[in-house]
């Protein structure tokens, strides 16, 4: 016998990877050119310099055992340090080293942050559509039941109204996107002031906390100077989900951390079950490498220039087409509503008739609407937008 919810998660690829991976089917068969992939969000930017620099560095002058071995399972403490200073100076709380684990990426901090939260098989974790799909087997395979709040498709800010409908005593997190993956919104000051305190109500009402699992991958890619709270400064009981993977472009290095506030309710108990949780699932001592190039490069930003010609282009260019489109302030995701209001049945004609590949935002929470990435070249941007036009000729 074997785990039937496991082996249909392994059977059914996400639509965002089965697109990718048309996608270079076609590319094979009929040339890159004729292909306009917006399916994965893979950074198309390089790392910064500091990076690549602190890389052969580290390799070229460390000794070998020290650079590839084994690390405590919470991370190096001048990585932890080194991000708690950065942390400090940019947001004005006393981060401490020890208030930080180390992971291999946001992916893994959420799933041991929603598995330490799990309390026993009534926990529910909210999840604030849009969402990233991998949310729900994230919660629904650690021991937590998903409870979806419906979006706001006027503003795509929080839904507060509909959130308080569905919370209940059984709640015990609010996964909390910002910039938000798929629309590309940045969750405002008031909305978020707003939700701490509904959630400090129903937590004093509950008799338990109500987290925040903030969940920061793509803090740092912001535009127009647009503000992205940082939530442990609006509400204490928040735990934050970070990865390295889109702000210094390194994807396939796995390296991120969580972060619990020394000043969030339970906090050294909710730290050491976290801790917990990673070594149930073997995901401790991340890459001794990258931990070693964040202990240089916590401060790094990305230039973001390419990405922001890109939406530009892409925004400006599908709206004054027709297309109606969610004006991303953040992130590097693009969501436009289904032309028809079908976005699967969209998805399928866009992939058909032009080679051009859509996710639709069904699997986000968001039917009706489609998701585009635009990390990729402006170029591929330019040579689509006829295929784009195409569409709704």
């Amino acid at each position: 016998m074997i785990n039937e919810s496991c082996y249909k998660l392994g059977a059914e690829p996400s639509v965002i990877r089965s697109l990718f991976a048309y996608g270079l089917q076609q590319t094979a068969l009929v040339g890159p050119e004729k292909v306009f992939d917006y399916s994965l969000g893979n950074p198309s930017i390089p790392a910064p310099g500091a990076v690549n620099a602190s890389i052969k560095d580290i390799i070229d002058s460390m000794d070998s055992i020290q650079v590839h071995g084994y690390t405590m399972a919470a991370g190096l403490a001048g990585a932890r340090q080194a991000v708690a200073e950065d942390l400090e100076r940019r947001f004005g709380l006393p981060v401490k080293a020890q208030e930080l684990f180390f992971t291999c990426g946001a992916a893994p901090a959420l799933i041991s942050v929603i598995k330490a939260l799990a309390a026993d098989v009534s926990s529910e974790i909210m999840l604030l559509a849009p969402f990233f799909p991998e949310y729900l087997p994230f919660v629904e395979q650690n021991g937590a039941r998903a409870v979806i709040v419906p979006p706001d498709t006027g503003s795509f800010q929080l839904p507060l109204a509909r959130l308080e409908a569905l919370i209940s005593p059984r709640t015990q997190a609010i996964i909390v996107n910002s910039p938000n993956n798929p629309s590309g919104v940045i969750y405002s000051r008031e909305s978020l002031e707003a939700l701490a305190a509904l959630l400090e109500r129903k937590s004093g009402e509950y008799g338990h906390p109500i987290y925040i699992v903030a969940d920061e991958p793509y803090r740092e890619l912001v535009y127009d100077g647009a503000e992205v709270p940082f939530i442990p400064c609006i509400y204490k009981n928040t735990v934050v989900c970070y990865s390295y993977s889109k702000s210094l472009s390194l994807p396939g290095e796995r390296i991120g951390y969580v972060y619990v506030p020394g000043f969030a309710r339970d906090a050294q108990q909710l730290y050491t079950a976290i801790a917990g949780a990673a070594r149930v699932m073997g995901h401790v001592c991340p890459p001794s490498l990258m931990q070693l190039v964040i202990a240089r490069c916590a401060g790094e930003r990305p230039d973001l220039a390419a990405y922001d010609e890109n939406r530009r282009l892409l925004y400006g260019s599908l709206s004054a087409m027709g297309y109606q489109c969610v004006n991303p302030q953040g992130a590097f995701y693009l969501l436009v509503k289904a032309p028809g209001g079908d976005s699967i049945a969209f998805s399928e004609k866009a992939r058909l008739q032009q080679n051009l590949l859509l996710v639709p935002a069904d699997g986000f929470g968001c039917p009706g609407y489609l998701r585009l990435s635009y990390c990729v070249s402006r170029d591929m941007i330019e040579r689509s937008l006829p295929a784009f036009k195409a569409l709704l000729g």
